[in-house]
């Protein structure tokens, strides 16, 4: 147990940024998915988004990334089921490492997207601005085609729950990616 904190620190502090800075702030819009410890719902949305992004040519307009609320994964690379699936449908998450959103994200990021309703509350709590509020939305309200509101934690099942997640996350994002290309006209 002890070990394996200890090497979860390790990789965090020797870990490779896995996300530009200076991409972030040349963008346009800035989109951030959440869940709970950010090693499986939250980066196949962000790799899906951003093969997406990189299919219309729109990866220097808008900047996607992925974080959880809680911090038992920090460092981590995504979960191996969830990079095989992604993988499968062309997107690479093996840049990847897991982070805890901060309240800093909440005024950084124009759209923060929790994957469930436990995840959105954990948000709103951590966020200090009532109106920064509005930034932060469950990501299937963009899948308007599907039922479901909440992108399901795929982590104690086997490979078809990564399967239905990644069925969920490309719905949604493509529905996110229509939303931003008409409000900001890109």
């Amino acid at each position: 147990m002890i070990g394996s904190r200890i090497m979860q620190a390790v990789r965090a502090v020797f870990a490779a940024p896995q996300r530009s800075e200076e991409a972030k702030a040349k963008a346009m819009v800035k989109v951030l998915f959440v869940c709970m410890g950010n090693i499986c719902r939250s980066p196949m949305a962000e790799g899906a988004f951003r093969r997406m992004l990189e299919g219309v040519g729109l990866t220097e307009k808008i900047y996607a990334d992925s974080a959880g609320t809680h911090s038992y994964h920090i460092g981590a690379p995504p979960d191996m089921r969830g990079q095989a699936t992604a993988l499968r449908r062309g997107a690479d998450l093996r840049g990847l490492r897991a982070r805890q959103v901060t309240e800093a994200d909440l005024a950084d990021f124009d759209y923060v997207l929790a994957m469930d309703q436990d995840n959105f509350n954990h948000l709103l709590a951590l966020c200090q601005n009532p109106e920064l509020h509005s930034r932060i939305q469950l990501f299937l309200d963009f899948a308007s085609e599907v039922p479901e509101r909440e992108v399901p934690d795929p982590y104690y099942g086997g490979a078809g729950g990564f399967e239905r997640v990644m069925d969920l996350v490309e719905a949604a994002a493509q529905g996110l990616l229509v939303h931003l290309r008409e409000r900001y006209r890109i």
